[in-house]
């Protein structure tokens, strides 16, 4: 079903700077959404890789990448492929906020306390969300410490999703920093549940699902 198609994907964090040193990040590694891009262009996709900083490295003739830092520059990559596409994954750990203001020098210790004024960040997905057509087909991902199945749902409304890809922080083994992940994989009428896999694995159970809803809603 992916061969021929051509997929937007993000991976890896987002690095808001502070000043030329220090940055707002997470502990995102990218290693899922990597893991999904290699596997879909072993499946003859023609994969658009849009990453955040990481250590990885990406070496398939069918993956371009495009490598950012911030989220506004993730955004802007974004929106350059985003129309082409047949299918957008969301994967990457965006930061939901940056620095008001970019300091161009160093921010040198001085007082006690050190007050930063946070502006929020464009959502990616939601942005891209209300330009999506019919005929596109757009997965999001969500990292949930409470109201885990509430909040992945109230995802696919608000930002015009066809699936969203559930981690709880609570599953030992899944999220940041692991080669495994446990998957939750929500849609508009069913939730499928998961065991604990490689995140080779769990790329193989996405694109599935994905293979399914699609299958579903271009029979509709």
């Amino acid at each position: 079903m992916f061969s021929g198609k051509k997929v937007l994907i993000t991976a890896g964090p987002t690095y808001e700077p502070l000043d030329p040193v220090r940055f707002i990040g997470n502990h995102s590694t990218g290693k899922m959404g990597y893991a999904l891009a290699r596997t879909l262009a072993e499946q003859g996709a023609e994969v658009f890789l849009v990453s955040g900083p990481t250590a990885l490295k990406m070496e398939h003739p069918n993956v371009q990448v495009t490598s950012v830092m911030t989220a506004d520059e993730m955004y802007a990559a974004c929106q350059q492929i985003a129309p082409e596409a047949d299918l957008w994954i969301f994967a990457a750990a965006v930061a939901d906020y940056k620095p008001s203001q970019t300091a161009t020098s160093k921010i040198k210790k001085s007082d006690a306390t050190f007050t930063i004024e946070l502006v929020k960040n464009v959502d990616i997905a939601a942005a891209l969300g209300q330009q999506k057509r019919a005929d596109q087909f757009a997965v999001g991902f969500a990292l949930e410490t409470d109201q885990e199945l509430e909040n992945a749902r109230a995802k696919l409304l608000k930002k015009n999703l066809n699936m969203v890809v559930l981690n709880s922080l609570r599953d030992p083994g899944a999220g940041f920093k692991h080669d495994t992940n446990k998957i939750t994989i929500v849609k508009p009428t069913t939730v499928e549940e998961f065991a604990l896999k490689t995140k080779d694995e769990v790329a193989l159970d996405i694109l599935e699902s994905i293979k399914a809803e699609w299958a579903c809603l271009q029979r509709k």
